[in-house]
């Protein structure tokens, strides 16, 4: 089997981290991913450098929004910068030739009604230019989160598809498997519930779960000192035959054997 694996770097030099791991795909920030700042690249050489180096070594390159970019949200004060932050960072992901852009699904308030954030993203994928795609990523928590549970990442996509965005097969999905252990939805069957609501997989964040099934902690391990069996992760990134993104700590040692694991066992 032959799939794309690497990992979630440094946005410094994120092709020489690539060369450290061994690795065929890296995913980073443009810039903080705890602030509402515009996004930059941080490569010394600039964005069509990073572009035409990564093309020419074979590397495909993924950018992850800010953490803070929450879209689903009612509270204007967060929605409307996230919008406009998400689209700067669409539209600086398109100048590295990124192959997409991933976000958290976010959520609204705890007393708010869930269909409003579902709207909010209906309303966000209408008025946004998608120059590349963009991939919804399942959550670990929060009982009013838009893509923690399968049955409301259902009602997410359905809003989304109702969008009348003529690059609306632009949106996809990115699946993580800490998160969903996390979330409570049993792995070995995951792939094919998603599938049946998506109709796609685009990614695959493959993650070690520091904490038990269900617990709603978004805590990644390394795999073979989590609580997920390694071999659930295997199975999952060989259903969903898509590009592999390791997020697990220890970049350095740790990040590169989980990636010479699924390497291993693929075969």
């Amino acid at each position: 089997m032959s799939l794309k694996l690497g990992a979630h770097v440094e946005q410094n030099d994120p092709l020489a981290e690539a060369a450290d791991r061994g690795a065929e795909v890296v995913q980073f920030f443009l810039g903080d991913p705890q602030d509402y700042k515009a996004p930059k690249v941080a490569y010394a050489d600039g964005a069509e450098a990073l572009k035409v180096r990564a093309e020419a070594e074979g590397i495909d390159l993924f950018v992850h929004a800010p953490y803070r970019l929450n879209v689903a949200t009612l509270n204007n004060r967060i929605r409307i910068p996230s919008r406009k932050l998400l689209q700067q960072t669409l539209d600086k992901a398109a100048e590295i030739g990124a192959k997409g852009v991933i976000v958290h699904g976010g959520h609204v308030g705890e007393d708010d009604d869930p269909e409003a954030g579902f709207d909010n993203w209906r309303k966000c994928i209408e008025r946004a230019d998608l120059p590349v795609p963009l991939l919804i990523e399942n959550t670990a928590g929060g009982e009013n989160a838009m893509a923690r549970k399968l049955e409301r990442m259902a009602r997410l996509w359905d809003a989304v598809q109702s969008s009348g965005n003529e690059h609306v097969d632009r949106v996809g999905f990115c699946l993580d498997t800490c998160h969903f252990h996390a979330a409570g939805e049993d792995l070995p069957t995951v792939v094919e519930r998603v599938v049946a609501i998506t109709g796609r997989i685009d990614l695959v964040h493959a993650n070690g779960s520091r904490d038990a099934f269900g617990s709603g902690a978004d805590r990644h391990s390394n795999f073979e000192e989590g609580e997920i069996d390694p071999a659930e992760i295997v199975a999952v990134v060989k259903a969903a035959d898509a590009p592999v993104v390791v997020e697990t700590p220890n970049g350095d040692h740790g990040q590169k054997a989980d990636i010479d694991y699924l390497r291993a066992h693929l075969k």
